[in-house]
This record gives C-alpha cells, structure tokens and sequence, in this order.
C-alpha cells in the first residue's frame, strides 16, 4: 500500500506581504491625497482663469502659486500650460456668435475672410519662436525671481505707454478694420510673452495700442489671438510630455480646466466692462508692488520660493 505524500506548508513570502501591505496603505492614503491635489488643482485653475485675459501674466502668477502651494515638477509644468486651454474655451463661449460667423463666411464674406487671415498672421510668430526657444525658456526662466523681474519691468513698460498714448486719438476702433500688417506687428510683440511674468495680454494689448488700435479694440483682438495661440501650447506641450502623463492624471487636469474656464469667463466680461472707461495704470502698479514683494521675500530668504 503506498503511503500519501504530504507537501510541507509552505512558508509565507515576506515579499508578497509587504506588497500586499502597502497596497492596501495606498487605498487608504489615496482618498485624502487625491483630494489635496485636486484642490490644488482647483486654485491653480482660478489663478490661471482671473490672470489670463488681464496685464498680469498668468504663467507668472501660476509659476508662483505652485511653488506656494509645493506644486512643483516637469509634471506640473505641462499642467500649468494645458490649464490654458480652460480660459480659451471661455472666449470661445464668450464671442461664439462672432467664431460662428466667421467660420461660415470663410468662403464668401471678406470681412470674415480678413479677420481669420488676421488671427492666423498673429499667430504665427510666436508659434514659431515657442517652437526654436520653448525648451531653453522653461529652463532657464521659469523660476520664481525671473518672472518677479519681469513683473516688474512690464509694470513700469505699461504705466511709460499710458503716460505716451493719453489723449491720442486711435487709427483703429474695430478689429474688422485691421490690416494684415497690423496683425503682424501685434504678433511680434506677442512673442515677448515667452518669457513668464511678461503677460501674453499684457505684451498683445499694449502693443496695439502703440500701433495705433483702441484700448476695446486691441483688447478683443488679444482675446481672439490667445484661440490659437494658447490651444496650440496646450495640445503640443501636452503631447511632447506624454510620456511622463498617465491616465490617472486626467482628472487633475479636468479640474484645472473647468475652474480655469469659469473663472475666465467672468473676468472677460468684467474686462470688457473696465477697458471701455479705464486705463491699465491699476494693473502697472499691482505688477511692480508684486514683484517687489517677491524679490524681497526671496532676497531676505523669508518665503523659500521653489522654481
């Protein structure tokens, strides 16, 4: 009669345990983790919506922030870039009825003919100097006391072109009366917005209006530029750095674009309301107050500003 052989118990795998352990700490750290990044998330999306559209720099403001808030990383980088996309859907709700008619009159009404033509001239500057200089920029200049400077240097740039421009009467009240080389030059000065703390509205907005266009006037066309200009620094960055994104970050970034589209959308319909019977004067010392602050806490080494 043959005896059964038994298998010895086997030993547990001291390996496995601890992996099966930290799973499970990871479920149950998840929860309030996720719910700190999407509040950060959340207030990065404010930052960038109520700062997009105004002459304050909305890359400067959440190049800051983040580094408050310990919101740091290559990651985070392409996070702050993609939000943009948010506040260009809200200009996009905001003059809907002016896209719309324009996207049906391309192949038959001059005037919208000549108003694409204008946005796509525009644009294509500073896509191409994002493209040659992109990399180096982020490198070298987004750190908190770049972008400082830059808020300074821009403040005392706005308060010089309000002073020169008072009572000067404008070449051009609409952006329908725009010519091609109008929106070249305004492309040209857009490029100045790479360098972070400089403004995208702020360089757009007061550029034309030293080329001779209306405060309302170069404020729209700022808008209407910032479409393909910023939608297309949100598509790109996002698909060179997909290799460091995962499908769990997706929602982060949701976050991000809602707050960033809500909050826009009120700040351009309060903007439009303030260039009509106000100059940029507040805006010019509000960038050299804070940028002051800035340079001071980082010199006196009494905030730890991380680039």
């Amino acid at each position: 009669m043959a005896l059964a052989t038994v298998a010895p118990p086997s030993l547990p795998n001291p390996v496995a345990i601890m992996r099966r352990f930290a799973g499970r700490a990871r479920c149950l750290d998840s929860a309030p983790l996720d719910t700190i990044l999407f509040v950060k998330a959340a207030v990065m999306g404010v930052v960038e919506g109520l700062t997009e559209f105004l002459p304050i720099s909305s890359t400067g403001h959440l190049i800051l922030a983040a580094s408050l808030l310990g919101f740091t990383g290559e990651k985070v980088k392409v996070f702050d870039i993609a939000i943009q996309t948010g506040a260009m859907f809200a200009v996009i709700w905001q003059y809907r009825e002016r896209i719309a008619r324009t996207l049906s009159g391309l192949f038959r009404d001059p005037v919208a003919q000549r108003f694409a033509l204008n946005v796509a001239v525009a644009f294509v500057p500073a896509a191409l100097a994002g493209l040659l200089l992109g990399k180096l920029i982020k490198q070298q200049l987004f750190h908190p006391v770049p972008v400082a400077l830059a808020f300074v240097a821009g403040g005392f740039v706005i308060l010089w072109v309000e002073r020169w421009r008072r009572g000067a009467r404008p070449r051009i009240d609409s952006v329908d009366e725009m010519t091609w080389v109008d929106a070249l030059k305004v492309g040209l000065v857009q490029c100045l917005a790479l360098v972070p703390g400089t403004s995208r509205s702020g360089a757009t907005i007061i550029g034309a209006m030293c080329f001779g266009l209306s405060r309302r006037c170069a404020t729209e066309f700022s808008f209407y530029l910032g479409i393909p200009t910023l939608m297309a620094a949100g598509a790109y960055s996002v698909w060179k750095e997909r290799a460091a994104l995962a499908w769990g970050d997706v929602p982060m970034f949701a976050v991000g674009l809602v707050f960033a589209f809500v909050s826009a959308l009120v700040c351009i319909r309060w903007l439009i309301r303030y260039v009509s019977s106000h100059d940029f004067v507040p805006f010019a010392w509000y960038r050299i107050v804070f940028g002051a602050v800035v340079l001071l806490t980082a010199w006196a080494g009494w905030v730890q500003w991380e680039g």
